[in-house]
């Protein structure tokens, strides 16, 4: 296919996923109006203008992930990858499952799971109903619902921020003289950015820890479907790294240092340097941050109001380059796409 119908596919593809997010949003939320109000002033109005800005924001975000895979820094078939199985599966759940969280959100259940749920010995900051979902995230329900959550949540752009990993990946493997370079994914979930990081660079040596078992299995499962060397998961606490000093080229880790208490995130750092080679990289993705991006303040005011994220204000406001620096990295270099920001550091 002509590249510039790869592109037209590509820009449809996103739009049709940006329609349905917003279709899906829309109709719930005038439900919800109805069954399980939410109380007034407890979210501040958004802009026109600031929605305006917002969708310039993603219009740019789908521009740069289609001149990465343009420029051949992984292949255009990323471009059009969707757990559509899991899509038509869990979706119906999915809607099915609201109403629960808008009761868990009304009565303000912070802590609620299922009677086959075990909570324990996980550490007080991770035992909660991130974003009101159903069990958390220690449940096999949670697992398969969660990826086609965010996608819904951003849109359709969860994975395109995502993929802004993977050009300053290209670039600090293309540093290392190693014929399988290792890479870690910090706190990996459901596995998406592993398969994204295989499928581009399908000659490194992937690993991937997570403290949710049930997140580790849908890991396993995704990674599973295709060929391809598995990668190694281990389920541990990111506060205590079950790897060796200086074993790793590149450490990574997505959406993860906005639900850390900030002594947590320090630490979290202190560890990924401790386990990245000298020379070697680690790279952030994460939310971005109310000095990078001003006008979107009342979004991110509302964010922690609407979704149940206990560290998010501390974060949006926490310095994150700051941290690194104090861990013994040097060079960080920041830059935002859409709602995610990022920082690619080298340990010194």
């Amino acid at each position: 296919m002509p590249d510039t119908l790869t592109k037209f596919a590509y820009q449809t593809f996103q739009q049709s996923k940006q329609a349905f997010g917003y279709t899906h949003k829309t109709l719930l939320n005038r439900l919800r109006e109805v069954v399980s109000p939410v109380p007034s002033g407890s979210t501040s109005d958004i802009p026109a203008a600031t929605l305006m800005l917002l969708k310039q924001r993603i219009d740019e975000l789908l521009e740069v992930d289609w001149q990465d895979a343009d420029a051949g820094v992984y292949p255009k078939a990323l471009l059009f990858d969707n757990p559509w199985d899991d899509f038509f599966k869990y979706y119906p759940l999915v809607v099915l499952d609201t109403p629960r969280v808008w009761e868990r959100s009304k009565k303000k259940q912070y802590q609620d799971f299922g009677a086959d749920v075990s909570t324990e010995g996980y550490p007080s900051y991770y035992v909660q109903n991130f974003h009101h979902q159903t069990d958390g995230y220690l449940s096999d329900m949670s697992a398969n619902f969660y990826d086609l959550q965010v996608e819904i949540l951003f849109n359709g752009s969860a994975d395109a921020m995502r993929r802004r990993i993977l050009a300053p990946l290209k670039g600090a493997l293309g540093e290392q003289a190693v014929a399988s370079p290792k890479v870690l994914d910090v706190a990996c979930g459901t596995g998406r950015t592993l398969k994204m990081i295989r499928d581009a660079f399908p000659q490194t040596s992937l690993y991937g820890v997570d403290l949710s078992p049930t997140y580790l299995r849908k890991a396993n499962e995704l990674l599973s479907k295709e060929t391809g060397t598995l990668p190694q998961l281990i389920q541990a606490n990111a506060e205590a790294l079950p790897y060796l000093d200086d074993y790793f080229e590149v450490t990574v880790s997505v959406f993860l240092f906005h639900e850390l208490p900030p002594d947590v995130r320090q630490t979290v750092i202190n560890q990924c340097y401790r386990v990245t080679k000298p020379g070697g990289k680690f790279i952030i993705c994460d939310s971005i941050q109310k000095l990078d991006n001003p006008e979107f303040t009342p979004m991110m005011d509302n964010f922690p109001n609407v979704f149940h994220e206990p560290y998010y204000r501390n974060y949006s406001t926490d310095d994150i380059a700051g941290r690194l620096a104090s861990a013994g990295f040097r060079d960080v270099a920041v830059s935002n796409h859409f709602m995610s920001k990022y920082w690619v550091a080298t340990k010194g």
